[in-house]
């Protein structure tokens, strides 16, 4: 499962899931449906390295969204909730340094 094409313009910056990397979501299939509690969401990076969150939703009075993060917040969905990595953390994250625990 993957979302629409979305495209956003935030702060002058352009955000479309047509041009950037899914790296990461909520969207597993548990046996029934895709679906978290009636909503999902995807970790986007563009190509200039940009992060971004889409939400769907299939709640009556709520709406699709996409909204721009900072790389720790990026960081923080990759490793905690967003379980259903579509790529690895280095490519997800380039630069970012891990060191062995």
């Amino acid at each position: 499962m993957k979302p629409r094409s979305m495209t956003r313009i935030i702060d002058r910056k352009r955000y479309s899931t047509d041009t950037a990397t899914l790296i990461a979501s909520d969207a597993y299939w548990d046996g029934h449906n895709f679906e978290r509690h009636g909503r999902n969401r995807f970790l986007y990076r563009t190509p200039k390295s940009a992060y971004f969150l889409v939400t769907l939703t299939q709640w009556q009075g709520e709406q699709d969204s996409l909204g721009p993060l900072t790389l720790t917040e990026a960081l923080e969905l990759y490793e905690g909730p967003l379980s259903e990595h579509e790529t690895t953390f280095e490519a997800a994250f380039p630069g970012v340094e891990v060191e062995d625990a």
